[in-house]
C-alpha cells in the first residue's frame, strides 16, 4: 500500500514559539523515523505528509494515499485529535485509529467517563468545574484528584492535583482554570494499584495486548503519575509487566476491553486504570491515539513486555486499519 504519514513534529512547534508544555504530546523526529522505517519494513511505501495543514495542502493538490497512518494530536480545541480523521473522512481515505467522534469524546475525560459509566463499567465518581462557583455544591469526600478535562501526557497533573481540603481544591482549580482555559475534572482519589493496558484491533476483533503496573519510585512526585514523572520516567517510574494470573489484573483487563469497545477504539491504543481502596480496578481515561516512540511510549513498552517487536505492533495496527481501505476510487 501507499501509506501517508501524518504527524505533529514537536521541533516545528517549538521553533514557532510554543512552549515545551504546550507541545508535550507532539512527536520527536526519531519517533517519525522509527514509524516510517517500520511501515517500510512490513512492505509498504511511505509518504511523510506532516501536520493537518500539510495534509490539507496535499489534498488540494490532488495527492491521495491508500491508507494514512495518522498520529496528529492537533494544537487547538477540544476536538483537535479529531481534525485529521474528519478531513480524511471527507475525502474517503482510510486511516489508522479512531474516527472523529471517538477521538473527540476520548479527549474530553468527562464525556468519556459518562459513556463508560452508562455502560455499567466502574469509574470513580466525579464532577466538572467550569468556574470556581461550581465547587460550592460538590458532595464528594476527600481526598480528591483534579486535572484539566481535555489534556493528555499528564499536562496539568502535579502533586497539587491530590487534594485533601476545600482550600486546596479551590487553589488547584483556580490555577488549572487560569493555565489551561478549560474546565477541571475532579474525581474521587483512588489509592490502589495503577495500570496501563495496551490493546490492538477493532470491535470484536480487538484484544488486550498486555498490561504494565505503574509504580512510582522514591524520588518521584508522590501520589500522581504526573507530567514531571512521565517526562523523567526512566529515573522516576518502574513499569512492571503483570499478567492475568493475578486476579486483579484479569479484572482490569476485562474492564479495559469492555471500555475500548464501548468507546469505539480502533487498531491500537491504551486505557489507564487505578484500583480503589478495596482493590477493585476502575477506568480512569482512554488514549485512542497512543504514543509510538519505540522505547519510551507506553504502548510499544507494553508490546515489548510480551515479546512483540515494534515492527509487529505496527503491522497489527496497519492490518486492522487496512480492513477499512476502499477498493473503489476515492473522490477527486
Amino acid at each position: 500500500m501507499y501509506v501517508g504519514l501524518t504527524y505533529d513534529l514537536r521541533d516545528d512547534y517549538l521553533a514557532a514559539g510554543y512552549s515545551e508544555l504546550a507541545t508535550a504530546e507532539f512527536d520527536r523526529a526519531d519517533t517519525i523515523d522509527a514509524l516510517a522505517n517500520a511501515i517500510k519494513a512490513i512492505g509498504h511505501e511511505v509518504d511523510r505528509v506532516g501536520s493537518a495543514r500539510s495534509l490539507i495542502e496535499r489534498l488540494a493538490r490532488g495527492d491521495r494515499w491508500d491508507l494514512v497512518f495518522n498520529i496528529c494530536e492537533g494544537m487547538h480545541g477540544r476536538g483537535r485529535e479529531a481534525q485529521v480523521p474528519a478531513i480524511l473522512d471527507l475525502y474517503e481515505i482510510a486511516y489508522t485509529f479512531a474516527d472523529p467522534c471517538a477521538m473527540a469524546i476520548c479527549l474530553d475525560k468527562n464525556a468519556t467517563k459518562a459513556l463508560v459509566r452508562d455502560a455499567g463499567l466502574a469509574t470513580p465518581r466525579s464532577f466538572v468545574a467550569s468556574e470556581l462557583g461550581d465547587l460550592a455544591t460538590h458532595t464528594l469526600p476527600f481526598p480528591l484528584f483534579a486535572k484539566p478535562v481535555a489534556e493528555g501526557t499528564g499536562k496539568g497533573v502535579t502533586p497539587n492535583s491530590f487534594i485533601s481540603s476545600c482550600g486546596e481544591l479551590r487553589a488547584t482549580c483556580e490555577r488549572l482554570l487560569a493555565e489551561f482555559h478549560q474546565p477541571v475534572l475532579i474525581e474521587e482519589f483512588l489509592p490502589g494499584r495503577e495500570f496501563t493496558v495496551g490493546l490492538v484491533g477493532t470491535g470484536r476483533e480487538s484484544r488486550v495486548l498486555g498490561t504494565l503496573e505503574i509504580v512510582l519510585l522514591d524520588a518521584a512526585e508522590p501520589n500522581v503519575y504526573s507530567y514531571h514523572n512521565k517526562e523523567h520516567c526512566e529515573e522516576l517510574v518502574d513499569y512492571r509487566p503483570v499478567d492475568s494470573s493475578d486476579p486483579v489484573v484479569a479484572e482490569t483487563e476485562a474492564l479495559t476491553l469492555a471500555a475500548w469497545r464501548v468507546l469505539g477504539g480502533r487498531d491500537g491504543g491504551r486505557i489507564d486504570l487505578r484500583c480503589d481502596a478495596a482493590g477493585r480496578p476502575q477506568f480512569i481515561e482512554a488514549n485512542p491515539l497512543a504514543g509510538l516512540h519505540p522505547e519510551h511510549s507506553d504502548l510499544p513498552m507494553i508490546a515489548s513486555s510480551v515479546g512483540m517487536s515494534y515492527e509487529q505492533l505496527i503491522r497489527d495496527i496497519v492490518t486492522s486499519a487496512a480492513t477499512r481501505v476502499q477498493h473503489t476510487a476515492s473522490v477527486a
